[in-house]
């Protein structure tokens, strides 16, 4: 009777529970996503298949599949799989798991699997009461979490487990599990509000799964079709109409606003990207690029901001880190620009696909390993930091290339010292003197007169 009542509840539990939830696969092949780690003749699906997992570390953001797929190997395991919660347990309940893994493998010679959930929240003593048993053998440990292992594991305890990266699901496997979604609860959904569900999920399965629930409900339930209007109402955020056409014009809008210096027009396009729902990943990488393309040594601190907004963007999310977004925009659009960075690799990368100078000089040749020596290699190299300034006159480039300048610093912003650095090493002899009219009128990369 007890057993018919436990049954009972089980079923009216999961009846009632979310989607994401009812949905959970029960083989490998149901999973959407990982193809790198789970898919045919991938190590991890393998080990799997075969029985044979090592303690593992699954690291990765909410909604990933990393309790999808602790439960997953429950399934294709023949040993004990035990639960605990690192928000709950405490070293008692791990030493009680510890007992009976040791009597259970004992008494039937059967080994036990402990998937620990947020591992990162164990504290160094209750990771350690762990770590006789991994280093063992008793446990194999499957843990998950959302932190860096690196900082928030132990060593010890890192170190006698694989680590295994679950990035966020692709826009494709949202798609596909969003599919599955309506299939599953006998509903359709017009092209897009699947899309708009799926772009604002970020990679994010239960949040896409449980916005679609919420959108069906919406729409009527079971056989009812999901509108935009729908998928908008259940996210609570408004689509607009973006196309893959004005994805492109918007963003070389927003580049040349900035690069032309107009910071109200580069918020404007941002505002813009944010509001249509642009990857904010994708904005920060181009404000990355722009920094040293477009602004480079005027400002050299431009690099840096751009950078820690796209740092802030991974660490903070949307949508506060519109604000680290807003302040990239405005210190690239109002700072000085040159493209010198751009202009110079470009003209020493047409140099090298030419062949041209391949031979490394002698002087700067390795040195370092038993033999050099004999070869002439370092030979008549002269180290700069044994003088008292600090350089000295010496050849650095091959010589087929001579004096070649591949940077032409500007007149704008921070370029303007690092002119008058180069132009008084030339007066010292070191370096070419860029100070005259014809050297102002090259373009980089080109010879000077009478160089071959």
């Amino acid at each position: 009777m007890a057993d018919l009542f436990d049954s009972a509840a089980e079923d009216a539990l999961s009846a009632r529970a979310p989607l994401a939830a009812r949905m959970r696969p029960r083989t490998l092949d149901d999973l959407v996503g990982h193809e790198e780690l789970l898919g045919r003749g991938a190590p991890l699906r393998t080990l799997i298949e075969a029985d044979r997992l090592t303690s593992v570390i699954l690291w990765g953001p909410p909604g990933c599949g990393k309790t999808t797929l602790a439960r997953l190997i429950a399934n294709h395991t023949a040993k004990s799989f035990e639960t605990l919660s690192a928000v709950s347990a405490s070293v008692k309940d791990v030493r009680a798991i510890i007992e009976m893994a040791r009597q259970r493998l004992g008494e039937r010679g059967l080994g036990t699997i402990l998937f620990l959930d947020e591992v990162h929240r164990f504290n160094k003593s209750q990771q350690d009461a762990l770590l006789p048993s991994v280093e063992e053998g008793l446990l194999i440990l499957i843990g998950a979490t959302t932190e860096n292992p690196y900082f928030e594991v132990n060593a010890p305890l890192l170190s006698r487990s694989n680590l295994f990266r679950l990035e966020p699901l692709d826009l494709g496997a949202v798609v596909e599990l969003l599919g599955k979604g309506l299939e599953f609860e006998e509903a359709a959904a017009v092209d897009e509000a699947l899309a708009h569900l799926a772009e604002r999920a970020d990679g994010d399965a239960r949040r896409a799964l449980t916005a679609l629930e919420v959108a069906i409900v919406l729409a009527g339930g079971a056989g009812a079709t999901v509108e935009l209007q729908h998928a908008e109402a259940a996210l609570d955020v408004r689509a607009h109409r973006y196309g893959n056409d004005e994805h492109y014009d918007v963003i070389s809008a927003f580049i040349k606003s900035i690069r032309g210096s107009d910071v109200d027009a580069g918020l404007y396009w941002l505002a813009r990207m944010l509001e249509a729902g642009e990857d904010a990943r994708f904005i920060a990488r181009r404000l990355v690029i722009l920094a040293s393309e477009d602004v480079g040594m005027a400002d050299p601190i431009a690099l840096l901001v751009a950078d820690a907004a796209a740092r802030a963007v991974e660490f903070v999310g949307l949508p506060e880190a519109q604000f680290n977004l807003a302040q990239a925009v405005i210190h690239l659009a109002t700072a000085p620009k040159s493209n010198t960075a751009k202009s110079s690799i470009l003209a020493a990368m047409s140099d090298v696909s030419a062949g041209r100078g391949r031979a490394v000089p002698t002087h700067l040749r390795d040195a370092s390993y038993r033999g050099a020596k004999g070869l002439g290699h370092g030979d008549g190299y002269d180290y700069p930091h044994a003088h008292r300034e600090g350089w000295v006159d010496q050849q650095y480039r091959p010589e087929e290339l001579g004096e070649t300048n591949y940077y032409e610093p500007t007149e704008h912003g921070f370029e303007q010292e690092v002119r008058r650095r180069l132009d008084a090493l030339g007066d010292r002899g070191w370096l070419p003197d860029r100070s005259s009219d014809e050297t102002e009128q090259r373009e980089p990369g080109e010879p000077r007169p009478g160089q071959q």
